[in-house]
């Protein structure tokens, strides 16, 4: 009898086991004490190609349906994970192709992993081959309840003969001729104008100082890449296993891959999550996590999944970090649950006893001994299970969004504008900001829609068109709040210079133009408000000519004293404000205080360093997430008394909290 199970936003915790790794003597004990421990779900398979099929043609499945029917036993769960990170060796050597190749003429041989061209047809062959396989044969499995695509996508910048005509055909469908490919890119500039086809080709190395219209279109010819290479293991997966989800797991943003293109087709999207647990990282750490999670929910706009989450000290790319605090491990694993996390899945289950991941710590040490990390585990997933009903289906709502955009990223990274001028850097500032007033804010593409939100801040629209300055414009004159800033309307998609007054397209809404500007880069420069109150900004500074709006700061020094620095425009019912320099956080945070107070937004003033405030919302009750992740006792002034969902406890205005203590209300 097949036992069928609720899927849906579950609220849930899990691990990542790998019993290719282990004796199968150990396989039925470990699930046996992942059952008592409380976890619902695990991730299996990703790299376990040479055992899937040991030989080509040659498939072994006998030895994970034995794991399966343990799992299915025991009633956990299980997500397979299509194993195409690592191609085994009997497939790198019949088909070398498979290998990467760099622009200096180096191969990415294996070893490690990732070591596949995404554009390979004989990844494609082998690939699709026993990922069909495996959704025939486990898709029939009643544990198995959805997929993970590959493992952790990224740039892999493959320059073999493969993806040099592959760039060549992309280039063909996106502008036809050779002629529209010389207007876009601009190749008259030192005579590197086209005049066949065959001279158009991936960019081979010599000077990195390029054509830089043609370097991000290889940029966007990578993502595509990706997408594609993805797109025919859904399509696969789909054909055989349609009840089931897919996901993939991202990691370590900033990532060069657009996200959002990658994510489009799947179910939801799922985040590798590893907080940093140096003392030193304390006070900035909590922060980049944050962004990162909400940044996960904006992929698609909806709760996601942590596909691997900190269990131990990490160390193979770098030497070991510090070990988890007490209290680490439960106060983060919480922290990604309070921005959307449905499912939370540690890494790993057991420390590896061999390859390079050895000192990538588990849950449970080499020494096969559960030990405080397990205990904390243990009593995390306890209350997890037991607020799962409560919190399931609950969700975010917030007022404010930032945009992000990869293809901003990209274009300033081909060219860097300033000393310390960093695009997803100033991104974390602004979201920090927000954080710490308690103010939710959504991470999203910038050509999503912004329906629902009050404020939009926009950092460095470099590259600019005319339908977002129209719907930027159209959001702010419906009575939306903008905070746009330096280098925005610089450039066209095709990553070249207007011929415009800055910020080009937005200087409308801006009611500014930029008449000079001052790459300062790490000089720090001062600006003042008209109160005479002062702030550091540096990076960058827009000398602003007034077009209507109206002064808030002025630069204090240099020859541009006095010049306005950050100005607010009335645009129609909303406002729009430019900021010409990046400041210092305590001026920013005055300036969200300020339009939040305008836009009527819920605000939490005052938290403590390190701490963090969420809410997620059902159809009937909400649920305040109150977070410290800092080593520090801290004492939390709320706007009125609430019920403790987490001990079933009242508590008054003034909540005290332990080092990486948590605690959940109910609030209406």
């Amino acid at each position: 009898m097949v036992r069928k199970r609720k899927q849906g936003s579950v609220v849930q915790m899990g691990v990542d086991y790998y019993p290719e790794q282990w004796d199968p003597s150990l396989w039925e004990q470990d699930i046996q004490l992942m059952k008592v421990t409380g976890i619902r779900v695990v991730r299996v398979a990703e790299f376990a190609w040479s055992r899937l099929e040991p030989t080509s043609g040659f498939f072994d499945f006998a030895w994970l349906d034995s794991v399966l029917d343990l799992f299915y036993k025991y009633d956990i769960s299980v997500v397979v994970g299509t194993p195409t990170n690592t191609p085994p060796r009997w497939l790198t050597e019949l088909r070398p192709d498979i290998l990467p190749l760099f622009a200096d003429g180096s191969v990415y041989y294996p070893g490690v992993r990732g070591h596949r061209c995404y554009n390979s047809e004989s990844v494609d062959i082998y690939g699709m081959r026993i990922i069909e396989k495996m959704a025939e044969h486990f898709g029939k499995h009643p544990a198995v309840i959805g997929w993970q695509t590959d493992n952790e996508f990224g740039m892999v910048d493959c320059h073999c003969p493969r993806c040099r005509v592959k760039f060549r055909e992309w280039v063909k469908r996106k502008y036809g001729s050779l002629e529209e490919v010389n207007r876009a890119w601009g190749t008259v500039v030192w005579s590197g104008e086209y005049s066949d086809w065959c001279q158009l080709d991936a960019p081979m190395g010599g000077s990195p100082h390029q054509n830089p219209s043609y370097l991000l279109d290889y940029t966007r010819f990578q993502w595509e890449s990706v997408a594609e290479f993805q797109h025919n293991q859904i399509e696969m997966i789909r054909k055989h296993c349609p009840r089931h989800f897919i996901t993939h797991n991202f990691h370590s943003y900033p990532q060069r891959l657009d996200l959002y293109r990658v994510g489009k087709e799947l179910d939801f999207a799922a985040f590798d999550y590893y907080p940093n647990t140096s003392p030193a990282k304390q006070s900035t750490g909590p922060y980049s996590g944050a962004l990162s999670l909400d940044a996960t929910r904006g992929i698609k706009r909806r709760n996601f999944w942590i596909m691997e989450q900190l269990s131990g000290p990490p160390g193979c790319w770098f030497p070991m970090w510090r070990t988890p605090y007490p209290g680490f491990i439960r106060a983060f694993a919480w922290q990604a649950i309070a921005r959307g996390a449905d499912t939370v899945v540690h890494f790993r289950w057991r420390s590896a006893v061999a390859g390079a991941e050895q000192f990538w710590h588990g849950l449970i040490d080499h020494s096969n001994v559960p030990g405080r990390k397990f205990e904390e585990f243990a009593a995390l997933c306890a209350e997890v299970n037991a607020l799962s009903k409560r919190l399931s289906g609950t969700v975010l709502h917030h007022e404010v969004a930032i945009l992000q955009s990869h293809e901003q990223l990209a274009a300033l990274e081909i060219q860097p504008q300033a000393e310390g001028m960093n695009y997803y850097e100033n991104l974390k500032d602004y979201h920090r900001s927000l954080t710490k007033l308690g103010i939710g804010c959504d991470v999203i593409d910038w050509k999503e829609p912004l329906d629902g939100y009050k404020l939009i801040v926009a950092p460095s629209l470099y590259l600019m068109d005319e339908e977002t300055a129209d719907r930027l414009e159209r959001f702010a004159a419906a009575g939306g709040t903008v905070v746009l800033t330096s280098r925005s309307g610089v450039k066209n998609m095709d990553n070249q210079c207007v011929m415009l007054p800055l910020p080009g397209l937005l200087a409308q809404c801006a009611g500014v133009t930029v008449a000079e500007y001052d790459p300062v880069g790490d000089d720090v420069h001062e600006i003042v408000d008209l109160q005479g109150r002062s702030y550091k900004c540096r990076q960058w500074c827009d000398i602003l000519s007034l077009r209507g709006a109206e002064t808030v700061m002025r630069y204090g020094g240099d020859f541009y004293a006095g010049t306005p620095a950050v100005t607010v425009n009335p645009f129609g019912k909303g406002r729009v404000y430019y900021l010409g320099t990046h400041t210092e956080e305590s001026y920013l945070k005055e300036l969200f205080s300020r339009i939040a107070a305008e836009q009527d937004m819920k605000t939490f003033p005052g938290l403590p360093e390190g701490v963090q405030i969420t809410i997620r919302s059902g159809k009937d009750k909400s649920f305040l997430f109150v977070l410290n992740l800092s080593r520090e006792m801290v004492k939390i002034s709320l706007p009125e008394a609430y019920v403790s969902v987490l001990y079933g406890e009242p508590r008054g205005v003034e909540l005290e909290l332990e080092p990486y203590g948590v605690d959940i209300l109910e609030i209406d």
